[in-house]
């Protein structure tokens, strides 16, 4: 079943981990669409997206969550009961200090604070808000082409790659709880970039990246289920 949205089509958006790197370049690409936008960032400490909300004050909001503090999450639903989120988009997430790590050489608290990170908290987010979401909304999280289990031939970043495929599939499994899903619904991999977690040897910049990955998520609101895309609509095979 799918809707017809047209792409220009604006409203609300909430973009969970808007501080910096992809999460603040899809809040910033979004508002300049027309978008209103909540931000959600860890602290007080001033941001980036401080920064776009004094330019905005009327149409960015912030929010501080730490995702991985679940009463944090219930008082952002508090806070946000009344608003309507056109689209829903959980895009914090980290990654070990030596990407090299083999998964069986990993600390046991440092595995267990990537997968939170990566794949719990990120549904519970989604969990506690989806009701804010419309039926032809859209709620996506931000997932790697490295998540991808068919297309591991070369092996790396173990932890970061579990926690990945783990969150394709407990998105897998929260869209399939209805047999005939109305929600649009994605895991992105917007491929390597050059932010604070892609590092700098990472091939593509957030200026030629960004307003591919914001026009893909506009497109996809008008089909409903659950999609693994990557920044240009191209399926990626789970």
């Amino acid at each position: 079943m799918s809707t017809n949205i047209a792409h220009d089509t604006t409203g609300t958006a909430l973009i969970i981990g808007a501080s910096r790197g992809l999460g603040y370049a899809i809040a910033a690409e979004l508002l300049k669409k027309g978008w209103n936008i909540i931000g959600t960032v860890r602290s007080g400490a001033r941001t980036e997206l401080h920064d776009l909300a004094d330019k905005h004050q009327d149409r960015v909001a912030i929010e501080i969550l730490d995702i991985n503090a679940s009463d944090q999450i219930a008082a952002l639903r508090d806070r946000l009961t009344s608003r309507v989120l056109d689209i829903l988009f959980v895009n914090a997430g980290t990654t070990t200090h030596d990407q090299h790590v083999h998964v069986g050489q990993v600390s046991t608290e440092e595995f267990t604070y990537v997968m939170v990170t990566n794949a719990l908290s990120p549904m519970r987010a989604i969990e506690a808000l989806q009701d804010l979401v419309p039926k032809n909304g859209l709620i996506g999280a931000m997932s790697s082409g490295q998540g991808s289990i068919s297309n591991n031939e070369n092996g790396g970043r173990e932890v970061y790659r579990g926690s990945k495929a783990a969150l394709n599939m407990f998105m897998r499994c929260f869209a399939a709880r209805e047999a005939h899903p109305q929600r649009a619904m994605v895991v992105m991999a917007p491929g390597w970039i050059r932010t604070g977690l892609g590092g700098p040897d990472a091939p593509l910049g957030l200026e030629e990246t960004i307003p591919d990955i914001v026009n893909t998520l506009l497109t996809k609101r008008g089909k409903s289920g659950l999609e693994y895309l990557d920044r240009t609509g191209q399926t990626v095979p789970w």
